[in-house]
């Protein structure tokens, strides 16, 4: 059984340091672009171009819309089943190599953002809207592109290791 120095020693090293340094920048970048959307297009939407909208919604739910809810027992019990995948993600990316922690880094810094928009607003603020024609793919965040982004590479790197084994 490993002492409680080398299991201290295994979460305060320095991959671990970059491991928070990167949850933090991600955190950031999603908190800075959300108040720029919220005071900035509140009520109007913008047009970028034939693909791209910024068009401010208010998500209930997890990711790209999905499971929003009216009932805020539902709310609040996804809220805090969010909150505890959160930690387990923490404690699953300190125990992962280095290239696995960049990934864990990206999913848990954008589920934060995420999560501190649940708390702080009772829903989290959408505002990319890409489409082509009629065809509109779901509103999401930087919050939503880190933790795609994160969850690609993840799964990438998991399709390569097992491949060269």
């Amino acid at each position: 059984m490993n002492s409680l120095k080398e299991i201290k020693n295994n979460i305060f090293n320095k991959e671990n340091f970059y491991f928070l340094i990167i949850i933090l920048l991600t955190f950031s970048i999603d908190r800075y672009s959300k108040i720029k959307i919220i005071n900035n297009f509140s009520d109007t939407r913008f047009y970028l171009n034939d693909f791209l909208n910024l068009d401010l919604l208010w998500n209930t739910g997890i990711g790209f819309g999905l499971l929003s809810l009216e009932s805020s027992i539902y709310y609040h019990f996804l809220s805090i089943l969010i909150g505890l995948v959160i930690v387990l993600l923490i404690f699953v990316g300190i125990q992962s190599n280095k290239f696995e922690k960049f990934f864990f880094s990206m999913i848990i810094g954008g589920a934060l953002g995420n999560f501190y928009d649940r708390i702080y607003f009772n829903a989290v603020p959408d505002f990319i809207d890409l489409h082509y024609k009629n065809f509109h793919w779901f509103t999401f965040n930087i919050a939503d592109i880190f933790i795609t982004i994160g969850i690609i590479f993840y799964i990438f790197n998991g399709v390569l290791i097992n491949r060269s084994k």
